[in-house]
């Protein structure tokens, strides 16, 4: 602590505007620190929901061609087979009547 004794006037003053000094600086308003801000729920939320319904649309159009390219293969099949049985059926008629014709030709032998 100083010595209060063999002090003199300005000396006292300095030291008490010293004090002062120390005083405002405690008292003065310091620089507050701002939180960043936060973005708005709702837009966020917004956003996932539309990103998620882009994403089930983008699933469901998938599903929607691979279904049509299944059901084109299965019209192809089905029209391969149907061409297929149509001709079966034509080579065994003509089997049945070259035979018809051969055994005709044979009885009048």
């Amino acid at each position: 602590m100083r010595d209060l004794k063999n002090n003199r006037f300005d000396e006292r003053a300095a030291a008490s505007l010293e004090a002062k000094k120390a005083l405002l600086a405690k008292m003065k308003v310091k620089p507050t620190v701002t939180a960043p801000v936060a973005p708005d729920r709702a837009a966020q939320k917004a956003a996932e929901l539309a990103e998620l319904r882009a994403k089930r649309e983008a699933e469901r159009s998938e599903k929607r061609r691979i279904t049509a390219e299944a059901e084109a293969r299965k019209a192809e099949i089905e029209a391969f087979d149907s061409e297929t049985r149509e001709l079966e059926t034509r080579a065994a008629q003509k089997a049945a009547r070259d035979a018809r014709y051969a055994a005709r030709k044979q009885k009048r032998r």
